[in-house]
């Protein structure tokens, strides 16, 4: 996975200096450099970008100004040489805070915690949906019957057996609870007794 970023700067060195890290950084590509906040709103509305290095102090328009005219704005990690700004930073999802001159260990610190969310967000994304059985088996005087679970209104305990209510008949099933409650859906239907689970 390579995060493509965005350097916004108005200083020279300090676009160098990041375009640098973020060359010997494997999880990084650079693909945009911009001197200006309005130029980096522009390149924004064009191109895909991950991570956006912006500096705070810049003219006409600022890296807050910035960040409170887009509308959803990628992650974000400023880079200043002010540091009295650091707390407002964060009511705008800013990520962590550099300051000037940019000590590389630093850098890499600010990075990984953009990566990580990174990782935590496409994990969640790659988790398949399980889907929940429709209906469940029980048998019933050597008959099996398929029961559809929208069905079942509950199920009571009875002796060795079971009852299984529903609209047009009484289920007995020689069954356990703790049989019937494994095949339940533990979102559908609720173990309310030692004796009776409910939908």
């Amino acid at each position: 996975m390579q995060l493509k970023c965005l350097i916004v700067d108005d200083e020279t060195l300090a676009q160098d200096v990041i375009e640098k890290y973020i060359t010997i950084t494997p999880t990084l590509k650079l693909v945009g450099k911009c001197d200006y906040a309005i130029e980096a709103i522009s390149f924004l509305h064009n191109n895909r970008v991950d991570l956006l290095f912006l500096d705070l102090n810049m003219p006409e328009l600022g890296g807050l100004d910035m960040l409170k005219t887009l509308g959803s704005p990628p992650k974000v990690i400023l880079t200043t040489a002010y540091s009295e700004y650091a707390l407002e930073s964060y009511k705008y999802g800013v990520f962590d805070y550099l300051l000037k001159p940019i000590k590389l260990e630093r850098f890499i610190k600010a990075v990984n915690k953009v990566v990580e969310q990174f990782v935590v967000t496409n994990e969640a994304e790659e988790i398949p949906v399980v889907l929940q059985p429709q209906s469940i088996f029980i048998k019933e005087d050597q008959v099996t019957y398929q029961l559809d679970m929208n069905d079942i209104l509950f199920v009571e305990a009875y002796g060795n057996y079971l009852k299984v209510h529903t609209p047009a008949k009484v289920y007995v099933a020689r069954e356990t609870m703790h049989d019937m409650e494994g095949k339940l859906p533990d979102n559908d239907f609720l173990r309310i007794h030692k004796s009776y689970i409910i939908a």
